[in-house]
């Protein structure tokens, strides 16, 4: 018995039951006697029964639609990456009629993220994967997915408190400190460090930079308090042609400086500046393996990138939804994701995905 897959049919001859009690019992239908409960319950204790959950669902048929709420983006941004690994999730799943709906917001309007919240539960999805505004602003949405009953999942920056699901992202303070003590062993003799920011309206676009951040001076303070660490802004709302004059302008005004990091994706914009105006004595650390800053990194102008893996965790967040609403399964609460770092001689053996 042990060298075949055990079937229904063997549970019930087995129990001295129906196929069909077997079949009510495996699925918690009502209708079973208190003796066949038990007789049945004793039967898959013995034989170690192990059901097909992936039969099981298919036999369910039962539509089922994923919420992806996230921010506007550019193409060749972190975000696209996310979404590229969430599509091909529910791609992998099409057997299960599971299906996605990505919905965008304004990452700098709080009233766009609670317009999209409200389009999402006027929806009613099964299940949403969420990255978060402000804690406030944030619970007054998962509030009522707990209300409503549908699970959600929280990408990108951890708020324990909103009681998730799961999380899949880095640990942004532990990654900000890691940042800093990799820069630092290139540039332990530097007096000043360039951080280059993105702001609109003086704030940057999410908690987990202003982690990074904090982990980043927390570093510095410990080990390199004499380094003074020297703010550049290329504040969001200028176009893009102004950066280059803020960057010549601060390069100009910071000789000594050689050594620049910031906690976004967009280190390439430093980068191609260096290029193009011949600076080869300065390096920018980055964050995140899209196409540009890859290629700044293989010509040199930026020193090393930590990987997010975001294709995997758009991926992981809907593969853990549909292990909890499909295959009714539990999951890890906690998915810390990789700190990876890139430099020119690995970058090409980078594995953006591993599915």
């Amino acid at each position: 018995m042990m060298n075949r897959k055990i079937t229904i049919k063997d549970i019930a001859e087995k129990a001295g039951v129906s196929v069909g009690t077997v079949d009510r019992v495996l699925h918690n239908r009502p209708n079973v006697s208190e003796k066949a409960l038990v007789k049945v319950n004793k039967v898959l204790s013995e034989m170690n029964y192990q059901p097909n959950v992936y039969a099981s669902a298919l036999a369910m048929n039962r539509a089922c639609v994923l919420y992806v709420i996230m921010p506007e983006h550019e193409s060749e941004a972190y975000w696209e990456e996310v979404e590229e690994g969430a599509l091909k999730a529910i791609d992998q799943r099409r057997d299960f009629r599971l299906t996605m709906r990505i919905l965008y917001f304004d990452r700098f309007s709080k009233s766009s993220f609670s317009e999209t919240c409200q389009q999402c539960l006027e929806e009613k999805p099964d299940g949403v994967i969420l990255v978060p505004s402000t804690l406030e602003l944030t619970r007054l949405f998962t509030d009522e997915l707990h209300d409503l009953n549908i699970p959600f999942i929280l990408l990108d920056s951890y708020m324990p408190d909103l009681k998730p699901l799961a999380f899949y992202g880095q640990d942004s303070f532990q990654s900000g400190y890691f940042a800093a003590r990799m820069l630092m062993l290139v540039a332990c003799n530097e007096k000043e460090i360039m951080l280059m920011k993105q702001t609109i309206n003086g704030r940057v676009a999410s908690k987990q930079q202003d982690n990074r951040e904090v982990g980043f001076r927390h570093y510095m303070h410990d080990h390199f308090p004499d380094v003074d660490i020297v703010e550049v802004d290329l504040a969001l709302e200028n176009v893009r042609e102004s950066y280059i004059d803020i960057l010549r302008n601060f390069f100009d005004a910071h000789p000594k400086i050689h050594h620049c990091i910031t906690f976004t994706s967009k280190a390439h914009i430093v980068g191609e500046y260096l290029l193009k105006h011949n600076r080869r004595n300065v390096q920018i650390m980055g964050y995140d393996m899209v196409a540009k800053n890859a290629e700044c990194l293989r010509q040199g102008s930026i020193s090393f990138l930590i990987a997010q893996h975001g294709y995997m965790q758009g991926f992981n967040c809907v593969d853990a939804l549909f292990r909890a609403l499909v295959l009714k399964k539990e999951v890890n609460p906690v998915n810390y994701m990789p700190i990876e770092l890139l430099t020119r001689e690995n970058v090409d053996f980078y594995q953006r995905t591993q599915v």
